[in-house]
């Protein structure tokens, strides 16, 4: 008969209990599925019984599992409140930009608040760029961001760390009178002659504006002439709309009344989504938006290249992928 459990085995025990899936439940953990099963055979190895019946296809309490766990829940309650008596200053607010309140980043923010206690609070922030935000997250004034890592020069990589999130497929932002607006897609190659908006003049954004120019590059493809940084959705429409522009994009982008989004393909270039932060920078939420990130990813397929793809070299060895 055992003598001393350790909440942690509980722990796990209840978490596969309530979700009955051990993907699901180590996602929930924040742990391994390996450290998870791992957790769990330990449990019953101490107890003298199996308290779950495994299948190919689904997960089931056995009559001791479903004995147990009452009092399981018993003893993490009494430890959570005993924790709970002692513990000390919340976390401080983790500081995570998204650029805009739409599309991959702000998906990840989004599901990572739903994951973190109450006391463990994710603060958006909207930074037009990783190079901008690059040198807010060396002097600590912004803890996490997201963007094209490799587009960073080397020396200001060695402060980072970062997690491939998204090979996201680009777009063209359109006016909705344009000839191309007409089709679902714009090829590249009908961009010819065209002139498209990237960046260009704003330094917060040098890693796309680099990207857009690798792209044109011996296509035709012409990037607007510099402008001042743009702050902000509603004056970016309001720009964007004076002058005309199409716009180098993402395939989730803000709505801007007027003009259309349309994916590019022949080939589809990518854009390289990284979630990056200050190296040694240890906080609960960042655990949090580390675990949702590779859920998402795995779920919906986010680092997978389509057959014909476009993608720097660096940027495929930053992302730990194959050159398309």
């Amino acid at each position: 008969m055992p003598y001393d459990i350790e909440p942690r085995l509980l722990r796990a025990f209840t978490a596969v209990a309530d979700e009955l899936h051990f993907t699901r439940a180590a996602a929930r953990l924040y742990v391994a599925q390996q450290a998870l099963s791992r957790d769990i055979r330990r449990l019953e190895r101490e107890l003298g019984t199996d308290l779950f019946v495994r299948t190919t296809r689904q997960v089931t309490l056995t009559l001791d599992g479903a004995r147990l766990l009452p009092y399981a829940r018993r003893v993490l309650d009494a430890q959570d409140e005993l924790t709970a008596a002692f513990r000390a200053a919340p976390e401080r607010p983790l500081l995570v930009d998204v650029g805009v309140p739409i599309g991959t980043a702000h998906r990840v923010l989004e599901e990572a608040r739903e994951r973190v206690p109450e006391s463990c609070e994710l603060v958006a922030r909207f930074h037009s760029g990783l190079t901008g935000a690059a040198g807010e997250l060396a002097a600590g004034r912004l803890d996490v961001s997201f963007g094209r890592i490799a587009g960073l020069p080397a020396a200001v990589q060695a402060g980072l760390d970062h997690q491939p999130v998204r090979l996201e497929p680009m777009a063209v932002l359109l006016p909705e009178d344009h000839p191309l607006a007409a089709g679902p897609t714009v090829r590249l190659a009908d961009l010819a002659g065209e002139t498209l908006y990237a960046g260009a003049g704003n330094p917060q954004t040098a890693e796309w504006t680099d990207l857009a120019e690798r792209l044109f590059a011996g296509r035709g493809i012409a990037v607007a002439e510099p402008f001042p940084e743009i702050e902000g959705s509603r004056e970016f429409v309001r720009v964007v709309r004076k002058r005309g522009w199409s716009v180098l994009a993402s395939v989730e982008f803000i709505d801007v009344p007027g003009m259309v989004l349309r994916p590019l393909v022949d080939p589809v270039p990518l854009s390289p989504v990284a979630m990056v932060w200050r190296r040694g920078l240890h906080h609960p939420g960042l655990e949090a938006l580390r675990a949702v990130a590779r859920e998402l990813a795995d779920e919906d397929g986010w680092l997978a290249a389509p057959a014909e793809a476009w993608l720097p070299p660096e940027d495929a060895h930053a992302m730990g992928s194959a050159r398309p």
